[in-house]
């Protein structure tokens, strides 16, 4: 796994759901800029109540830095073309106003 931190723009809104063993796990989508022409989406996902929270409190559009174990990833789109994309195990969640 690679430590990373990432900023970007929160897409849509986190959510909460429930795992195995009535523990809670908190989902987002971050869209990062590249220095290339297409942005990658980061999936988010944290377990930690106090990065939750800060997740749950962004609007969509909210600009914001996370941390945690990264994971590079690719999926290949309709046209067939193989994209970039991250998983991100967010451990701090930073709002930038």
């Amino acid at each position: 796994m690679i430590e990373g931190l990432i900023s970007g723009h929160l897409v849509g809104l986190a959510e909460t759901r429930q795992g195995k063993n009535d523990s809670s796990f908190t989902l987002a989508k971050v869209k990062t800029n590249t220095s290339e022409a297409d942005p990658i989406i980061v999936n988010v996902i944290t377990f930690s109540t106090e990065a939750s929270s800060a997740l749950l409190a962004l609007d969509d559009g909210d600009a914001l830095a996370v941390s945690g174990s990264l994971t590079p990833k690719v999926w290949i789109d309709k046209q067939g073309n193989a994209r970039p994309a991250l998983d991100m195990i967010a451990t701090k969640i930073l709002a930038i106003e």
